[in-house]
């Protein structure tokens, strides 16, 4: 059972080395609470992939829909690949994203049933395959910002103090 447990180990290991970062939503983690995540892939035509490549894209404004049991990717800026010319794609289109069905249901339901966001957090290539991280998120109001940001920095003091002794 060991030996096992080793080999998921290197597994995970060989999975983040085969995962690069194209772009990340770091305003999504301050504009809302993250409450779940999850993996889906995206449907890009050839020349989004080759501008994902260079790292061109715009995560800030972009949020998930779900229409006729399907999720969109929607708001998400991908600029024309310069090269691609005539066979360009449209910058900011609806992108679907690739869910088993019972995952659409569960978070779909629970997106709906409380007034939740689906959220890109971030966007990355895994085995050379485009994914997105798509976080269930709950709006934050402004004194609950402050009051995140005063924690964080009474923890980074206690750090300090902690290192110097």
């Amino acid at each position: 059972m060991s030996a096992k447990s080793a080999k998921d180990k290197e597994k995970e290991k060989k999975d983040e080395a085969n995962e690069r970062l194209v772009a990340q939503n770091r305003r999504a983690r301050h504009e809302y609470e993250v409450l779940d995540t999850v993996e889906c892939g995206i449907v890009l035509v050839g020349s989004e992939v080759k501008t994902l490549r260079s790292g061109k894209v715009m995560l800030d404004d972009a949020y998930a829909n779900v229409n006729k049991g399907e999720v969109w990717l929607v708001g998400c800026e991908i600029p024309e690949y310069v090269q691609a010319n005539q066979f360009n794609h449209e910058p900011k289109r609806k992108r679907k994203l690739l869910l088993h069905r019972r995952e659409i249901q569960k978070f779909a339901s629970r997106a709906f049933e409380k007034g939740l966001t689906l959220v890109p957090l971030k966007l990355y290539f895994k085995r050379g395959k485009a994914k997105i991280l798509l976080g269930i998120c709950k709006g934050r109001q402004l004194h609950d910002k402050r009051e995140k940001l005063k924690k964080e920095t009474m923890n980074r003091d206690i750090q300090r103090a902690m290192r110097r002794g």
